[in-house]
């Protein structure tokens, strides 16, 4: 996302390289949408995949509704929009399946049953093959999976954000054998050791809308980020790494997202990263929902999802 919208400008040749080297180093999954650009994203992933198409699962969705001139109107889970859509990330991805397409929002006006199965047409025609939901209730993701299996479902989640085990999301997606991937696995940057600062974001970056952006609430949340950077230095590792290791320890597939190759690096080397519990447990307790502080940028997914 971050290469082609919302946190500024970026630099299409790094970009370009950056993806290129994850999958020189064994990344097997690249998540995209339309929204990131809009298209922009999708076509710069075709250009830098190449013949490599097939050594990576590609990921894109359905986002709010988006005319071919980019122009984005509310959202929209209708079968046509749904349909349209796909073949749309079809030729942006240069691709003739996608391996997995996501509703990106539930729409509030059209029933899941609905959206679900103009997806599970697209599974049936050959142009994907797994299909999943993007920060859906627990309610709606039961009802999707009645309609078709899901292969995921992608949340935000993070030590910053753990609203999906509060709120019981990840609990049925563990229940129903659904994966889970989360976005925003490094607090939108903020568990970088990168953002230390609201100076250190380009006067563009979309970041700094956002309520936990705000000085006030930014200062209060770098303070406990400080906490975890004590625990990844007695780890011997950095604090995006030690924040990826803990996610990983959930059972989960983070994707954290970047822009350079030395990052990418970085991130990658979280795998090779085991916690032991008492460690868990330290990074757990260091950021206390109850002391962080503002809301993340989403409405609640309950919100009208479960129609």
């Amino acid at each position: 996302m971050g290469m082609s919208a919302f946190y500024g400008g970026s630099d299409e040749k790094e970009s370009v390289a950056t993806l290129r080297h994850a999958v020189d180093r064994g990344v097997t999954f690249i998540d995209t949408a339309e929204a990131y650009g809009p298209f922009e994203n999708e076509k710069l992933i075709a250009r830098a995949l190449g013949d490599r198409r097939a050594e990576v699962t590609l990921a894109t969705k359905a986002s709010s509704e988006t005319d071919d001139d980019g122009t984005v109107h509310g959202r929209n889970g209708t079968p046509a929009y749904i349909r349209r859509a796909a073949d749309r990330s079809l030729r942006h991805l240069g691709t003739d399946v996608i391996d997995l397409y996501y509703l990106h929002r539930v729409d509030p006006h059209v029933p899941i049953e609905e959206s679900v199965g103009a997806m599970s047409e697209l599974v049936a025609a050959g142009k994907v093959r797994h299909i999943g939901l993007s920060e859906a209730s627990a309610a709606t993701i039961r009802r999707a999976h009645a309609v078709h299996p899901l292969a995921a479902v992608q949340s935000e989640f993070s030590l910053f954000s753990r609203d999906v085990l509060e709120n019981g999301e990840k609990a049925v997606m563990d229940e129903l054998g659904i994966g889970f991937v989360a976005f925003s696995p490094l607090g939108r940057g903020v568990l970088t050791g990168g953002v230390k600062s609201l100076d250190d974001l380009a006067p563009d970056d979309a970041r700094r809308r956002l309520p936990r952006f705000q000085p006030e609430a930014f200062a209060a949340n770098r303070a406990l980020v400080e906490r975890v950077e004590r625990i990844a230095a007695d780890k011997g590792v950095t604090v995006a790494q030690v924040a990826l290791a803990w996610l990983l320890g959930q059972g989960v597939v983070p994707i954290p997202g970047t822009r350079h190759r030395s990052r990418l690096d970085e991130n990658a080397a979280a795998a090779h990263i085991t916690l032991s519990r008492d460690e868990r447990r330290r990074l757990t307790e260091a950021l206390p929902a109850s002391e962080i502080a503002g809301g993340r940028d989403f409405a609640p997914v309950a919100e009208g999802a479960d129609r």
